[in-house]
């Protein structure tokens, strides 16, 4: 039965089933990562990867953002996660002071796997469902991807909009 007391869900009713439904997730990616050969690294280098992986080339920096992680505990990060195989530091292309991050083809894999892995765990929940909930939440899920796409870009624009003024001044 649903939580929703009434055919049209409150804001407030939303964001606590999105706030289960994440957690639920977190358990279930939790068990693909331990299915996964991608159980040999932590929930931080994980998360490093991921970033990498999405803004290939990336600085130390900038990962350090992502992570909302201190530079210095982004570079032991990194460290570490050479030492492992799965990700370089290079040159960069636009700043000989800068270094660039980018995934190994070890770490490309173990994302694969990991991704297969959670992929196996959610599929088997969503072959619980009826149908029209499985395209209902399809929609759902997409129209919160597109929200959070532009909240993101907004954050961005405000951002570069104060640097702009703080560069000015």
């Amino acid at each position: 039965m649903s939580r929703f007391t009434s055919r049209s869900p409150s804001r407030e009713q939303a964001s606590a089933a999105a706030l289960a439904a994440s957690e639920l997730l977190e358990v279930l990616w939790g068990h693909g990562q331990e299915a996964a050969r991608s159980a040999e690294v932590s929930l931080s280098q994980l998360r490093a990867l991921l970033v990498i992986e999405k803004r290939e080339g990336t600085n130390l920096r900038t990962l350090a953002e992502a992570l909302a992680s201190r530079p210095s505990a982004v570079s032991r990060l990194c460290d570490r996660l050479e030492a492992m195989g799965l990700a370089e530091r290079g040159p960069s292309a636009t700043s000989r002071r800068e270094v660039e991050l980018r995934l190994t083809l070890r770490g490309k894999v173990l994302l694969e796997e990991y991704r297969a892995a959670r992929s196996r765990e959610v599929t088997a929940t969503l072959e619980r469902m009826e149908p029209s909930d499985v395209v209902k939440l399809a929609a759902g899920l997409e129209a919160f991807h597109a929200a959070s796409a532009r909240l993101a870009a907004d954050e961005e624009g405000a951002a570069t909009r104060e640097d702009g003024v703080a560069d000015s001044a």
